[in-house]
């Protein structure tokens, strides 16, 4: 193994995956250093969903659908399964069927409305009584968030592209050098600290002062009959509160004001409900979102069966029965898609993407190197 890198990525999640990737394909040799045996924050606690539809009209559109042809990269090369599947936003309500006429008017995301009869068409699950239409885009990805992380770092391994250490606590860092728990020490020339939610190990003074503050979600898993068709991603109503996507649309603030008045737990938890089925027959259903000093250790049953109503009104489930509940937490910018610091020299804090990990990690490494580099690759 290798004491000295060109780079050293710390923190085995998919914002140090994509820039130890990024860092690879331009030569570099790359030392990636987890405390864990393998990622087990936010990386793996989600939907699976590459998610440019969410990502407002742009150059930070623009970077998903860069971050989405890196995960293409890496399907065809046969690193991940990352599957073209699209979105459904379903509309129930007038003002949501407003909202995303709105958005389709924008012309700013390759996303057309359609009508049930269409939606029942891309997908069986939705439930088509009550439904008023809703906006399909093709853009989106489904990948497996329970392998996507170690799939990538064992191909970095294999292929020499990185030396991945696993189980591995880096406790200090200063310019040009890195000290694990145990004392044992590596150098590099720049070293990146991609520390996902974990906001104390390293750099406490900054990331404390950085306005970056710590969210938590609910999420659950049921498992069905393998599909015989594919579905795309779907989203209700309720997600046009959630991605700022759709801030620029009139009839947005209408849409909350109704939520507030009928539903104001549905806010009070950060509720908003998705489903993302695989080819195995589970669907990831979820999720709520808890900030700061609300985030408790402990679970809230109200937040699984708000989650679980709301979603019986949107989808068909064979089986409605939970196999499996979890939380997640991620950091989060208040105004930034990310979060950069250089609190020492040579030395680059790259953390806070927020629920947007998955669908723009690779984008962000990628522009970063350019930067770095000076190249337009």
């Amino acid at each position: 193994m290798n004491s000295h890198f060109d780079v050293a990525v710390i923190g085995g999640g998919i914002v140090g995956l994509a820039h130890a990737l990024a860092a690879s394909r331009r030569g570099l040799s790359v030392g990636l250093f987890e405390r864990s045996s393998a990622a087990q924050g936010a990386s793996v606690r989600n939907f699976g969903m590459i998610w440019p539809i969410g990502q407002p009209g742009g150059p930070l559109y623009e970077l998903a659908l860069q971050s989405r042809l890196r995960w293409l990269d890496l399907d065809r090369q046969g690193v991940v399964s990352a599957e073209t599947c699209g979105s459904i936003h379903v509309a129930r309500q007038p003002d949501e069927l407003a909202v995303l006429e709105e958005f389709c008017a924008l012309g700013s995301h390759d996303a057309r409305m359609v009508n049930p009869n269409q939606i029942a068409d891309l997908s069986p699950l939705v439930r088509t009584d009550g439904l008023l239409g809703g906006m399909h885009s093709p853009t989106e990805l489904r990948v497996d968030p329970r392998t996507a992380s170690a799939n990538i770092a064992a191909w970095l391994t294999e292929t020499g592209r990185a030396d991945c250490h696993f189980e591995t606590l880096i406790s200090g860092v200063s310019d040009g050098r890195i000290e694990a728990s145990d004392g044992r020490c590596w150098r590099a020339d720049r070293i990146l600290v991609c520390s996902g939610s974990d906001l104390e190990t390293l750099f406490p003074e900054s990331l404390q002062k950085s306005g970056l503050k710590l969210c938590k979600l609910q999420m659950l898993k049921t498992s069905q009959r393998p599909p015989t068709k594919p579905s795309p991603h779907i989203a209700s109503g309720l997600t046009l509160r959630h991605y700022t996507s759709f801030n620029a649309c009139p009839s947005l603030a209408g849409l909350r004001q109704r939520i507030a008045q009928q539903s104001p737990e549905l806010d009070q938890y950060g509720i908003h409900v998705m489903a993302s089925t695989f080819p195995s027959g589970d669907v990831i259903l979820g999720d709520s979102h808890e900030y700061g000093d609300d985030i408790s250790p402990f679970d809230k049953p109200q937040i699984d069966d708000r989650i679980i109503r709301e979603l019986r009104e949107l989808i068909h489930l064979d089986d409605w029965t939970v196999r499996q509940r979890w939380h997640g937490i991620y950091a989060k910018h208040t105004s930034l898609p990310i979060y950069h610091d250089t609190p020492a020299g040579a030395v680059d804090v790259f953390v806070g993407t927020g629920g947007a990990g998955m669908t723009m990690a690779h984008g962000l490494a990628e522009q970063t190197w350019q930067q770095w580099a000076g190249d337009p690759s």
